[in-house]
């Protein structure tokens, strides 16, 4: 007997769409009985043949939908034949062959993971074609409920890690407000690694976090969480905003998976008694001051270096704050988008340019500042031709209007 059979094709049915079966029998009288039954049952099938099972093993990745294999083979018999196949293609629908005396063996094979057993010489083509059909039928079924498993899972993990990336600032009774935004990249569903976070610590300052894990996945949003919380924790509990730096880049040099890894930062903290702010840098963006309807940058540095690359030291920059004053922090996925169809990058001064064309637009934004993080999203990708390709994670702070004509 020929290695492959091409069954008759039905009426209408394209070759591309035919089952491909591989019949592991060493018994040509049975073999010819299987391919008769089948001509008539599943027309349109491919048919190819193996007489052992070294030689089966090599051929199951030639397409095959589904494998129906004797359990008593020159080379194996019985449970290890069912081992075997499903050792080299687990996804691969498994019907087994049994003789009229070995119904036990059946029955064991199913539990091993075949879908089904037949009882040689008890069997029709139509009964043959109903179990290969339903072989097929239920493996896709299970592929896709494990694929749904696998989804709601990745979903549940991403908003465990939203929840440590993005949290919910503590800044209770400290006269301000915030603000935040995050939004994922389109290179994935999942998060990446960018967080935020503020506090208001109990001697009455407001201290503030904006960082980003370079790289993106589950271990870089895991260690972004893992920085953020570290950084809430050394932020309430140390008193200068300098000595929160060097701890961090221990525990990123501790979690990192790879040696390359690195992350950003910027982290503040405000002096509502003096009017006045310290900035710290480690490779990330300036914050954005407004005042009024006027937008700045707190100045023209370039910051310090990133933690993980090896630094030592990070400069702390103190500056006064305006009246009227709000500040945003932001990661650099907004200001890498482009600009039109060509190279040119939205940059610092471009978000500066959004942030003022909007606050002008809307004198009354402070009202609702979550809105204008919407809007300076929305900006960025009208101006991008679709959306950012890189996550971007934005916090805006400012103080409470105290009203002089009641509550």
């Amino acid at each position: 007997m020929s290695a492959a059979t091409h069954l008759p094709t039905g009426a209408g049915e394209a070759a591309e769409d035919a089952t491909a079966l591989l019949l592991v029998e060493d018994d040509e009288g049975d073999a010819l009985l299987v391919a008769d039954q089948l001509e008539q049952s599943l027309p349109g099938g491919r048919l190819l043949f193996a007489r052992t099972l070294a030689e089966a093993l090599p051929m199951l990745d030639a397409g095959i939908d589904c494998v129906l294999l004797d359990l008593q083979l020159p080379d194996a018999s019985g449970l290890r034949a069912v081992q075997e196949v499903r050792s080299r293609s687990p996804s691969i629908p498994l019907i087994v062959l049994t003789g009229l005396d070995d119904e036990a063996a059946g029955v064991a094979a199913v539990s091993a993971g075949a879908q089904d057993y037949l009882v040689k010489g008890k069997v029709d083509g139509g009964v043959l074609a109903r179990a290969i059909r339903y072989a097929i039928g239920r493996r896709r079924a299970d592929e896709a409920e494990r694929a749904l498993l696998l989804a709601q899972a990745q979903a549940q993990e991403a908003a465990r890690l939203e929840r440590g990336l993005t949290p919910t600032p503590m800044i209770a009774g400290s006269g301000t407000w915030v603000a935040s935004c995050y939004r994922p990249g389109r290179r994935r569903a999942l998060l990446g690694g960018d967080f935020y976070d503020a506090v208001a610590t109990p001697d009455g300052n407001l201290r503030l976090l904006v960082g980003d894990v370079c790289g993106h996945g589950a271990d870089e949003a895991a260690i972004g969480a893992c920085l953020r919380s570290a950084w809430r924790a050394l932020a309430l509990a140390c008193d200068g905003l300098a000595e929160t730096i060097p701890i961090l880049q221990e525990i990123l040099e501790h979690e990192k998976h790879l040696p390359s890894l690195f992350a950003t930062l910027c982290t503040l903290e405000i002096l509502p008694a003096t009017a006045a702010t310290r900035v710290i840098r480690a490779g990330h963006p300036a914050p954005i001051v407004i005042s009024g309807d006027e937008v700045s940058g707190f100045d023209d540095s370039v910051g310090d270096a990133a933690i993980g690359v090896g630094a030592t030291s990070w400069s702390e920059r103190v500056f006064d704050l305006p009246s009227e004053w709000a500040l945003l922090l932001y990661t650099d996925g907004i200001i890498e988008g482009r600009v039109g169809t060509g190279s040119e990058r939205l940059g610092e001064a471009g978000l500066h340019r959004l942030v003022a064309e909007r606050i002008r637009r809307k004198p009354a934004w402070r009202d609702d500042p979550h809105a204008l993080l919407d809007e300076l999203v929305a900006g960025a990708e009208e101006l991008n031709g679709g959306p950012l390709v890189d996550d971007v994670a934005m916090i805006l702070i400012g103080p409470r209007q105290v009203s002089t004509t009641g509550p």
